[in-house]
């Protein structure tokens, strides 16, 4: 499984503001630092921030701060503001009527995979990205 471009974006974004020593970030050094086309990442800072994840601080020294605090943000949250999070607990191979009763080839080998993802996505928040350690972005 691989996550969208926007998803991916995203929780890079979070990421790198989470193990940063910066409290105020603007949108400028964040497209150059993290290499995400301007207008691209603009985008993705409206939609966290209509979530309420983040805010805008206007101004001189103004940017984007976490509004909530990180350990309340889960990746699941996070995937499904940015994009319908049903991407993700469907049919592997993409079929709409894939279930117990109409299974795909893949159902049953792909459901305790998916069970684990998707726990992974709801329990592991922002905060829990933190890592002193973190490699360059």
């Amino acid at each position: 499984m691989k996550l969208s471009k926007t998803s991916g974006y995203t929780i890079r974004l979070l990421s790198y503001m989470i193990n940063s020593d910066l409290q105020v970030f603007q949108a400028g050094f964040l497209s150059e630092k993290l290499r995400i086309p301007d207008k691209y990442l603009r985008k993705i800072l409206t939609d966290l921030s209509k979530s309420g994840f983040i805010k805008s601080i206007r101004g001189r020294e103004g940017g984007y701060v976490f509004a909530k605090n990180a350990n309340k943000i889960t990746l699941w949250c996070v995937i499904d503001s940015i994009e319908n999070i049903n991407n993700y607990t469907g049919c592997v191979l993409g079929f709409g009527e894939c279930s117990e009763e109409n299974p795909c080839s893949l159902h049953y080998e792909y459901l305790p995979v998916r069970e684990k993802l998707l726990n992974f996505l709801k329990t592991t928040t922002i905060a829990d990205l933190k890592n002193e350690n973190i490699g360059k972005f």
